[in-house]
């Protein structure tokens, strides 16, 4: 059986920053990426990176909404 040209250990070696995969994964949030940019990402970023970044910005976006609910809740604003 022929070993694929991109496997897991080539994909895990990649030497990409993890301020550029937050970046990477902020943009994705936003669903704007240009396809340039988003070819080079695939070929530096680290996936165990990516995941990470996208579970803790995932959280952050949950814990923002919370946190924004409580504060108009509270306020009374959403009181009609």
């Amino acid at each position: 059986m022929n070993k694929p040209s991109g496997d897991l250990s080539d994909a895990l070696a990649r030497k990409g920053s993890f301020a550029q995969t937050l970046r990477a994964v902020a943009w994705s949030f936003f669903g704007v990426r240009r396809s340039r940019e988003y070819e080079q990402d695939v070929q530096k970023l680290n996936p165990v990176h990516v995941i990470v970044a996208g579970v803790l910005a995932a959280a952050a976006f949950v814990l923002g909404l919370v946190l924004l609910i409580r504060w108009v809740v509270g306020s009374g604003v959403a009181a009609g």
